[in-house]
Parts: structure tokens; C-alpha cells; sequence
């Protein structure tokens, strides 16, 4: 199958960018450099094309209930321009996706928009619309993941840059919360939020002017990949879907993913009965952060073992950390291993490398 491409592929190879395929599309993973792109943002501003996230609508009487049944977070909470962090769980608790619902700002919108990850918009699009026919619901569920484009741009610069093209009413936007703004004469959405632990904004924008938005922004900071994309996210420790979590080869709970703060119990939910009752069992395992104490990269797949080279857990994601030079990683362990400043050992390649255990972020946020 032909992989897609975003609005913004003629853009990124006009600039000579490197692509790598990721969750079926087919995406910039470098443009200049890894650490050059990562430094940009961690000292002034980057800007991402991250069109490869979907976008899925869903409006109509019901559409509050049927967000509310099939997200782990309170929906009702929301007022018009507000977004949440939530995760999409199966009936046993298991995250099948993490998502950002938004209730759009205007009246006339849809009332809701929610960005599924790379990849997974029709399975989402499905999960929507068949459980809004299975329980009767009077809701429109309109997958717009080829309509639309979306950057982020994100660093310590990236407010400054993004209001003097969007407005400085952009300025007052707390976390998470979105408002329209015109950004070189394209109605764009542009919300305080990221994926990279910097301030910084997602703008999410009509196919047909993807290129004048991201003119506006690459044009005056580092265009930057998915490889400087991921260094970022793993220096906070970011949940990746797929790979810190995936429902058939790492099925994993939101409490066990370290995402308690986007469950809600109060409300109903598919699998809000499995997760209450895994908070009153305890868990087993436990998401956790580590650096390694000796030369070496953690890798996803690594056995995570005791002294006595007993396996105790696994990594999930790992690097070289381009800000403080360490290689530091993330995976699930034993609980009895999970505190911060335990000993543990990585397995690379055969040799147990000793890691201690932290709670992300890594950096000083």
C-alpha cells in the first residue's frame, strides 16, 4: 500500500529533507540534523510538520455522550476553546491510543475535535461510529484527517514567533486551551499545547493553505523532523503510541503508562470498571524512567534485569540524550523496582548496564 504523504511534502523536499515512514505516512525525519533540530528547540524555536496526526469530527446531540463513553478523561469539563489530554481504552482497561479532544470555539463548528495518533484515524473513526449505531446515539462522526494540515512550532521563542503571525491574543491562551487565528491569510486553529516539554503552539489548518503556514514559520526558525521530534518528547518523558504502548504487543492501562491524570473514574467510560478495579488491586509493573550509568543506548526491546540478571522489566524507548549527553531511556519494570534511585541494569547487547531509576523529566523543566 502507497504510503501517504502530507499537504507539505513538496515543502520538505524542496528543503531537502530525509523521510522515513511512520504509522503509514510517509514524513520528514530529519531536515538538517537530529541535534541541530533538537538544540533549535531547545534553546529558541523549531517548527514541525506533524499532518500525519488525524483529525476527526463529531457533532450532533449526542456527540458530548459518545466522546464521554470512549475517552478516559471528563469531557463535560469542557468549555468551547478548551482541550484535554485523554486515552482511548478497550473494555478491559487497555490503551488502544492517546488522543487531545478539543470543544471547538465557535458555535457553528462541530462540537468536538479530537487528534488520534499516526495511523490509527479509520481505526478510531470505526471505534466512533460503531459504538455511536450500537448504542443508538444521534451524532456525525466525519473523519477530516486528508483536509486538513498541522504544524507545531515549540521553544522558548516559539510564543513570540507565533503571535507576531497569529496576533498577541494567541498570548493569552492557557494550556490546552485553542482559538482561531489568521496566520498568513489561512483561519487556522491554534492551540497551546506540545509534544516536546517547550512552550509552544499546534496549529491546525485547511490542506489548501498548508504551504503559506508553514512559509510563515519555516522561513523565520529550524524546520525540524520526527527524529528531533522523539529526542524531545523522551528527554519528558512522553508516551509514544505504539512503542510505549500498543494493545496487542505491550497492552498496557493508563495507570500502568503513568497517565493517571487523564482518567477520570466519575466518569463512564468503556474500561473505567477494569481500571477501578486495577487501582484498588495495585499494580504490578509500572512506566518508569532510568539513565544509564555506563557507555551504552537503551533500545526498545532491551531486558531491563536485576544484579542477578533476572529479567524485571523491559525498555520501551531509549536515546542518547542531545541535551545532557547520557543515554536515558523509559520502560515498564517490577513494581518493587519502580521507585526513584534504584538500581537496575540494562541489557545491551548481551552486557547488563547499570541504569538508575527517575521520575521524566529528564532536564530541569
Amino acid at each position: 500500500m502507497a504510503l501517504r504523504t502530507p499537504p507539505l511534502f513538496g515543502r520538505h523536499e524542496d528543503r531537502g529533507a530525509q523521510f522515513t515512514e511512520f504509522g503509514g505516512w510517509e514524513m520528514p525525519v530529519e531536515f538538517d540534523s537530529i541535534r541541530t533540530e533538537h538544540e533549535a528547540v531547545r534553546e529558541a524555536a523549531g517548527v514541525f510538520d506533524v499532518s500525519h496526526m488525524g483529525e476527526i469530527e463529531v457533532d450532533g446531540p449526542d456527540a458530548e455522550r459518545l466522546m464521554q463513553r470512549l475517552t478516559t478523561n471528563d469531557v463535560s469539563r469542557l468549555d468551547p476553546g478548551d482541550a484535554q489530554y485523554a486515552a482511548i481504552t478497550d473494555e478491559d482497561g487497555v490503551m488502544l491510543d492517546d488522543t487531545v479532544v478539543y470543544r471547538l470555539p465557535a458555535d457553528d463548528d462541530p462540537e468536538f475535535l479530537f487528534v488520534p495518533n499516526a495511523g490509527h484515524d479509520e481505526q478510531m473513526y470505526e471505534r466512533w461510529t460503531d459504538y455511536r449505531d450500537a448504542e443508538d446515539l444521534t451524532a456525525t462522526v466525519d473523519n477530516v484527517t486528508g483536509e486538513y494540515g498541522m504544524v507545531a512550532v515549540q521553544g522558548p521563542e516559539a510564543p513570540d514567533l507565533v503571535a507576531a503571525r497569529a496576533g498577541d491574543d494567541v498570548l493569552d491562551l492557557g494550556r490546552f486551551e485553542a482559538e482561531y487565528a489568521d496566520v498568513a491569510g489561512v483561519e487556522c486553529l491554534v492551540a497551546n499545547s506540545g509534544y516536546t516539554g517547550e512552550a509552544g503552539f499546534e496549529v491546525v489548518f485547511p490542506a489548501d493553505g498548508a504551504g503559506a503556514v508553514w512559509d510563515a514559520f519555516a522561513n523565520n526558525c529550524q524546520p525540524c523532523g520526527l527524529g528531533a521530534r522523539d529526542t524531545l518528547r523522551l528527554e519528558y518523558g512522553f508516551l509514544l503510541s505504539g512503542q510505549d504502548f500498543h494493545p496487542e504487543d505491550n497492552p498496557r492501562s493508563p495507570f500502568e503508562a503513568g497517565i493517571d491524570f487523564a482518567v477520570d473514574l466519575d466518569a463512564e467510560f468503556v474500561g473505567r470498571d477494569a481500571l477501578d478495579a486495577q487501582r484498588s488491586a495495585g499494580l504490578d509493573e509500572e512506566f518508569v524512567g532510568f539513565v544509564l550509568e555506563e557507555r551504552g543506548v537503551p533500545r526498545h526491546g532491551y531486558d531491563i534485569t536485576d544484579a542477578d540478571g533476572d529479567v524485571v522489566g523491559e525498555v520501551t524507548s531509549g536515546t542518547m540524550s542531545p541535551t545532557l549527553g547520557e543515554p536515558i531511556g523509559l520502560g515498564y519494570v517490577d513494581a518493587e523496582y519502580a521507585a526513584d534511585d534504584t538500581t537496575i541494569y540494562v541489557d545491551v547487547r548481551g552486557t547488563g548496564k547499570r541504569a538508575t531509576t527517575t521520575t521524566p523529566p529528564f532536564i530541569d523543566q
